[in-house]
């Protein structure tokens, strides 16, 4: 029997492609994801504060941007409602504007806690604008009774004076606006004023200088504060003075405005330092725009304060 032979040559089978590099699969994802995503979206549509919006700080609502006098023309000034420097010990943080005349006066009446009561009229001060932010000051006031100042008119305070004694002196200075209220920065003002006693025991002049800053919220509240640092003399005992206050301001109505207000009058470098601090409310009354009138009354809540005092007193803005 005859065999077959049968020959079979197999082909070679083709070799595998090589898989791709692990660089060269993440360069063709990326290639891919950029291809596929959406088109950049503006700062403009996307929600929420912008990163510029997060550094400018921006207030709150309910936090009120109420124009300045100081920016405000000068017809626009003459109708609004006038803000005495004697409405609170905490003294205005606006000045009367260009051309204009603010006179206040006042009688106060302090139940003195260790000495004879003691009173203080007519405290009387005339504001006139230099300009919308610079105004010029001159006034007079005389004291009787056991000494002691509540009323915040000359700038500063005294605690309670020994004996009785009658005095009086005039001041003199200017206030200036310093900033407006935008955003968080206060509505603010300094004033520099001096007294020179013309009748009593003293016979030496002050000097004064106060700060003040506040601001307008709900539309029409004020919460102002204000420092004030003054040197002063007793016979030869040579000391300073600080006053700080702060008083919350709220309308009720068009005309009615109330207030409450803590201050304090502390003495450095005194032989026999003092601590004097009070809580005064008060109410004020416009009888018209350009004239108003107000009490304040207030109680002492240190040993060196008066027990109770009471100020009423007018402004009138020409």
């Amino acid at each position: 029997m005859r065999s077959r032979w049968r020959f079979v040559v197999a082909a070679p089978a083709p070799a595998p492609a090589p898989a791709p590099a692990p660089a060269a699969v993440l360069a063709l994802a990326i290639v891919a994801c950029l291809v596929a995503a959406p088109a950049p979206v503006s700062a403009q549509s996307l929600p929420g504060p912008s990163l510029e919006d997060l550094f400018e700080d921006p207030a709150p609502p309910w936090f009120g941007q109420a124009e300045s006098r100081s920016r405000q023309g000068e017809g626009d000034a003459a109708e609004e409602p006038l803000e005495t420097d004697r409405d609170s010990f905490t003294f205005a943080t606006n000045t009367v504007g260009r051309g204009r005349l603010l006179l206040e006066a006042a009688h106060s009446y302090l139940d003195n806690r260790r000495d004879v009561d003691s009173h203080s009229y007519p405290e009387f001060i005339a504001r006139y604008g230099l300009t919308e932010r610079l105004e010029a000051r001159l006034g007079w006031n005389h004291e009787v009774g056991g000494g002691g100042d509540v009323t915040g008119s000359d700038a500063t305070g005294d605690e309670e004076t020994p004996g009785s004694v009658s005095e009086s002196k005039i001041t003199y200075g200017l206030k200036y606006a310093l900033t407006d209220q935008e955003r968080w920065v206060p509505e603010s003002a300094v004033i520099l004023q001096g007294s020179t006693p013309t009748e009593g025991p003293e016979s030496s002049s002050q000097l004064i200088v106060g700060y003040a800053f506040g601001w307008t919220f709900f539309e029409e509240w004020k919460l102002d504060a204000a420092v004030r640092y003054g040197n002063a003399l007793e016979g030869d005992d040579r000391f300073n003075q600080w006053a700080p206050s702060i008083v919350l301001k709220v309308p009720v109505g068009e005309r009615w405005n109330v207030h409450g207000e803590y201050f304090g009058i502390f003495t450095d470098g005194k032989a026999n330092e003092s601590n004097a601090q009070y809580f005064s409310p008060g109410v004020h009354y416009l009888l018209t725009p350009r004239c108003e009138i107000g009490v304040r009354v207030g109680w002492g809540l240190s040993q060196d304060a008066a027990n109770f005092f009471s100020n009423v007193g007018i402004g009138l803005m020409f």
